[in-house]
């Protein structure tokens, strides 16, 4: 699953034919897509200042969830599915409820915009990363940070756990990439690889491989038990904005501002890259070493040796499997939504597109005959008391706009009071300077 400012989720059937499915519902700029752990449901943040969840089937089936007062950053789901938290433009990190689709708790403690918020491995913990230069630990059953990296040299435009959830990696508009141990406070890991912000990360699932995507236009592969650049990937035209290997880490795909994405396979496995490293004559450039603080987890790093990395690039190495314009399917959100403990959507079993419209016609007209009677024998609630809750969600709906304009005026008032009080400080060391 994709997403893009074209305000468009898009889901890819890869097997067999290539197909893509394009949901739409929010109204600008998607930010953020995730996959549950199940596959029943994907979570999306748009900057429209909302939050969906969708079921991935031709209904378009997607709950918005409302609380954010500016754009929404990124969303992510805890391993169990039960949970989603978010990180917004508002400075809050906010967690949800995916069963009841509603807003849990919120952690204030970020002073500016917040880029992205995970949780760990075992859901007891979220990091989040703020352009406030910080990154946080927050303890999700006593809602409080327990931990803080300060990064004075830049902010982090992205945070995750590695997959046994001691340690997190940052990605830094200052170029670098940072590996911090949670349990001991220490940073064990600081590479300097790319000449320009790290924009995404993703551990693969062993653990042992870190690999990076960068506004200079190249994914970077890291071995983390030899502290050691192995691997740097062109392919993309323009800065590459996110990364990703998937469940088994046998491939990973990449996402661009040249509007691509490319799906990659991993070699870890069946090839050694030391070979390839003696071997490998379409290298032009060696990049700068990583300056590692300490190793993890135990290896020796030979400081004055000169760091080599594999060169690929596509348009040479590796045969152009490129798609023709696959076929795009189009799929209109709907309002209706159901907890998905029943929903099947193994491998986005879809009919083909020309029994589409047809279906999805057939289906809409027989739903809104018969939307009113199911609720109702479903439920069991008379029509008065179905108009009076109706009544009281739009009245709550009304609410939380307020509370949302009361929260965006606060942020403001906030930042102005900050700017004054900085400006204020500026004046009384231009005068101790003058005296």
């Amino acid at each position: 699953a994709t997403s893009s400012l074209d305000r468009f989720l898009m889901v890819w059937k890869l097997k067999t034919q290539c197909r893509a499915y394009k949901f739409v519902g929010h109204v600008e700029a998607v930010t953020s897509v995730q996959f549950s752990p199940d596959g029943q449901l994907l979570a999306t943040a748009s900057q429209d200042r909302t939050v969906r969840l969708w079921i991935p089937c031709i209904h378009g089936e997607s709950s918005v969830l409302k609380g954010h007062t500016a754009s929404v950053r990124s969303v992510s789901f805890s391993h169990d599915g039960h949970l989603l938290v978010s990180a917004s433009n508002d400075k809050s990190v906010k967690i949800w409820s995916v069963r009841r689709q509603r807003l849990l708790f919120s952690l204030f403690q970020h002073t500016h915009w917040v880029r992205c918020a995970k949780f760990s491995p075992d859901g007891r913990l979220i990091a989040s990363c703020s352009e406030d230069k910080s990154v946080k630990i927050w303890d999700t059953r006593n809602k409080t940070c327990v931990d803080s990296f300060l990064d004075y040299g830049g902010f982090a435009n992205f945070v995750d756990f590695n997959p046994s959830g001691t340690c997190i990696a940052s990605a830094g508009s200052n170029h670098t990439v940072k590996l911090w141990d949670i349990r001991m406070n220490k940073l064990l890991q600081h590479y300097k690889v790319h000449r320009a912000g790290v924009n995404c990360v993703s551990f693969h699932p062993s653990g042992n491989y870190l690999i990076t995507a960068s506004t200079d236009g190249t994914l970077k592969i890291l071995d983390l038990l030899e502290g050691r650049l192995i691997y740097t990937l062109h392919g993309h035209k323009g800065p590459v904005l996110s990364v990703a290997f998937s469940k088994g880490g046998e491939k990973f795909a990449s996402g661009g501002a040249d509007a691509q994405v490319l799906l990659w396979k991993t070699n870890f496995d069946s090839c050694d890259y030391k070979e390839l490293l003696k071997h490998h004559i379409r290298r032009t450039h060696i990049d700068d070493p990583p300056h590692l603080l300490d190793i993890y987890p135990r290896s020796p790093h030979l400081h004055d040796e000169k760091l080599q990395s594999v060169e690929v690039n596509p348009s040479f190495d590796v045969t152009n499997t490129q798609t023709l314009d696959p076929p795009v399917i189009e799929i209109s959100s709907s309002p209706s939504f159901s907890t998905p403990d029943d929903v099947s959507s193994e491998d986005l079993q879809y009919p083909p597109a020309s029994d589409l419209a047809t279906s999805s016609k057939r289906e809409s007209e027989n739903e809104s005959e018969s939307a009113v009677h199911n609720v109702d024998k479903q439920t069991g609630i008379s029509p008065s008391l179905g108009n009076a809750l109706e009544h009281i969600v739009e009245q709550l709906d009304v609410l939380t706009l307020t509370i949302s304009i009361l929260e965006q005026r606060l942020t403001l008032t906030e930042d102005r009071l900050k700017e004054c009080l900085e400006n204020q400080q500026k004046m009384l060391l231009e005068e101790r300077r003058e005296e």
